[in-house]
């Protein structure tokens, strides 16, 4: 009779992070919240949506170089 080999399982192994598809993550909050993360350097959008992002984000949040006080 033939007794199959227990493989021993490292406890560490538990430990090691596990790899996170972005884009998943920001469909998701698309879909089920209506957040919308985007670089306006994403490279699959054109020059009119980069500069509409860029707007929007200085509108909101201010400039690169300003600072909140």
């Amino acid at each position: 009779m033939k007794i199959p080999q227990q493989h021993y399982r490292c406890p560490l192994g538990r430990l090691q992070p596990q790899v996170t598809d972005l884009e998943v993550i920001k469909q998701s909050g698309w879909r089920d919240q209506h957040i919308l993360v985007v670089s306006p350097d994403d490279d699959r959008l054109d020059w009119t949506e980069r500069e509409l992002l860029r707007r929007i984000g200085e509108r909101l949040y201010g400039t690169k170089g300003a600072s909140h006080g």
